[in-house]
C-alpha cells in the first residue's frame, strides 16, 4: 500500500464496492468515467468486493472503461480462517474468564457454517452469551480475574454460599468425599469457594494448552479422527472423555505408524506449546536416538539359500524380536502425550464451580439468533402477554382479553372462522 500511496502527490481517494456483481453495468461506467476526468486533481483508488471470478470485470466494464483501470489482484482470507483466528483468541484461551459450554458452541459454529458464514455475527452471539450469562447466573460476578475473583468470594454472604452448594457441580464433588470432608464443605462458609475457583483456574491454563498439543498431533492425520479444525476436538473433549472414543484409538493407532520424520516433526510442534522443563526433556529424547533399519542384514546376503534362510528366521522370531530404539522412545512419547490428555482433557463439567464461568443454555441463545418468525407472530397474536408481559393481558388458554390489540382479537376470531369474520364479534370484544 505505501509503493501506492507514493505515486500520489495527494492522499488517494478510497472507494469500496463490497459486492461488485450487484451494481449497475451502467451507472459503473458512468462514475469510472466520471472520476477519470478529475484524476489529476482527485487520485482514485477503487477496491472492488468480487465474490465470483476476475474476469467479471472484463464482463461488466467495455474494454474503453477497463483500460482506464490500472488493476491487482489481491485475495483476502476465507471466512473460516478468521473464525478460526476468534475462536483461538477468545475461547480457547485462558486469559478470558468466560467459556462456552460445547452445546453453546455448536450452536454458534452451525449458525455460522450453515447460515451466514459472517465472523462479526458469530461475535456478535458471543457477545449475547456473555450478556445472558451475567443476567441469568447470579455468581457470575466471580467469572473475572483471579484477583477480583477471590476479593468477591471472600465478600460472599451466607446466602451466596449456600447458592454455591446448590450447583450440580458442587453437590456432585461433595458425594464423591470423604464424611468428614463433606460436613466441612456443608457446613462451613470459610474458604469453600477460593480452593475451587484456584482449582478451575488451573485447570484451564493445563487444558488448553494440551488440547492445543493433540491438536497439532492429530490435524494431519488421514481422515481426521480427531477433526481437522481445533474447535471439533474441542467441543469433543467438552462432551465426553475423549481418550474412551473410537476416533481417539484411531488416531493412536495412526500416530504408531507415522515415519520417523513426520512424528519427529509433530512432535517438536507439540513441544512448543507445551511448557519448557517439559519440551526439552521431549526433545533430547526424541532427537538423541536414530532409526536402525531391519532389513540391514538382508543386504549382504546375496546367495538364494542363505537369503530364504534369514527370511525364514526373520518370520519366525518377529513376534519376539527386540523392538528399536526409536520404537522405544516413540511408545514413550506417545505414552506421555496419552498421559497428558487423560489427567488434563478432562469434561470441564467435572470441575467444581464451572456454572460460574461456562455458559450453557444453548436454546435461549438459539431462539434469540436463529428465530423462527412463523411462530413468532403466532405466538405474539395468541398470546400477546408473551412480549408485553401486561398483568391485564393475561388469560386461560383458548381466550383473549377485551384489552388485547385489536390485531390479536382478530386473529383469535380468524382461527374460529377463516373465511367470514364478524365485525360485530370483534369489536364487542
Amino acid at each position: 500500500s505505501s509503493f501506492i500511496f507514493h505515486h500520489f502527490s495527494s492522499p488517494p481517494i478510497i472507494v469500496i464496492f463490497k459486492d461488485f456483481e450487484a451494481f449497475n453495468p451502467r451507472v459503473l461506467q458512468d462514475f469510472i468515467l466520471i472520476c477519470n476526468r478529475y484524476i489529476q486533481e482527485l487520485p482514485f483508488i477503487f477496491i472492488f468486493g468480487i465474490a465470483t471470478s476476475p474476469s467479471t470485470i472484463q464482463h461488466m466494464l467495455p474494454h474503453s472503461v477497463s483500460s482506464l483501470l490500472c488493476i491487482e489482484l489481491f485475495q483476502s482470507l476465507p471466512c473460516t480462517q478468521h473464525l478460526a483466528t476468534v475462536i483461538d483468541k477468545l475461547i480457547l484461551t485462558s486469559q478470558f474468564p468466560f467459556k462456552l459450554s460445547s452445546k453453546v458452541l455448536q450452536v454458534l459454529v452451525s449458525i455460522f457454517l450453515y447460515h451466514d458464514f459472517s465472523v462479526r455475527n458469530f461475535v456478535k452471539g458471543l457477545q449475547l452469551a456473555l450478556l445472558e450469562h451475567f443476567h441469568s447466573q447470579p455468581l457470575s460476578v466471580l467469572c473475572c480475574g483471579k484477583n477480583e475473583a477471590l476479593l468477591y468470594a471472600q465478600k460472599l454472604s451466607h446466602q451466596d454460599v449456600e447458592m454455591v452448594r446448590q450447583l450440580p457441580s458442587f453437590m456432585r464433588y461433595v458425594e464423591n468425599r470423604e464424611p468428614q470432608e463433606q460436613v466441612h464443605l456443608l457446613t462451613s462458609d470459610e474458604g469453600v469457594c477460593q480452593r475451587f475457583l484456584k482449582d478451575l483456574r488451573k485447570y484451564h491454563k493445563n487444558y488448553y494448552p494440551v488440547l492445543k498439543c493433540l491438536h497439532s498431533l492429530t490435524s494431519s492425520l488421514p481422515k481426521y479422527p480427531l477433526g481437522k479444525q481445533i474447535r471439533e476436538l474441542h467441543i469433543s473433549c467438552m462432551e465426553k472423555n475423549v481418550w474412551e472414543t473410537n476416533e481417539y484409538e484411531s488416531a493412536m493407532q495412526l500416530l504408531r505408524l507415522l515415519a520417523k520424520d513426520e512424528l519427529v516433526l509433530s512432535l517438536r510442534k507439540c513441544a512448543d506449546i507445551l511448557k519448557p522443563d517439559k519440551t526439552k526433556k521431549m526433545k533430547k529424547d526424541l532427537c538423541a536416538e536414530e532409526v536402525t533399519s531391519p532389513g540391514k542384514d538382508l543386504q549382504k546376503k546375496t546367495d538364494l539359500f542363505q537369503l530364504q534362510k534369514t527370511l525364514l528366521e526373520m518370520k519366525g522370531t518377529r513376534r519376539t524380536k527386540k523392538i528399536s530404539p526409536f520404537e522405544l522412545l516413540r511408545n514413550e512419547a506417545l505414552e506421555f502425550i496419552d498421559g497428558l490428555v487423560r489427567s488434563y482433557l478432562t469434561p470441564p463439567e467435572l470441575q467444581p464451580l464451572n456454572e460460574v464461568c461456562y455458559y450453557s443454555s444453548s436454546g435461549v441463545l438459539r431462539r434469540h439468533l436463529n428465530a423462527t418468525p412463523r411462530t413468532s407472530i403466532q405466538t405474539a397474536l395468541s398470546h400477546p402477554f408473551y412480549y408485553l408481559q401486561n398483568e391485564s393481558l393475561k388469560t386461560d388458554a383458548g381466550t383473549v382479553s377485551n384489552s388485547a390489540p385489536d390485531i390479536c382479537i382478530a386473529y383469535k376470531l380468524h382461527l374460529e372462522c377463516g373465511r367470514l369474520i364478524n365485525l360485530f364479534d370483534w369489536l364487542e370484544v
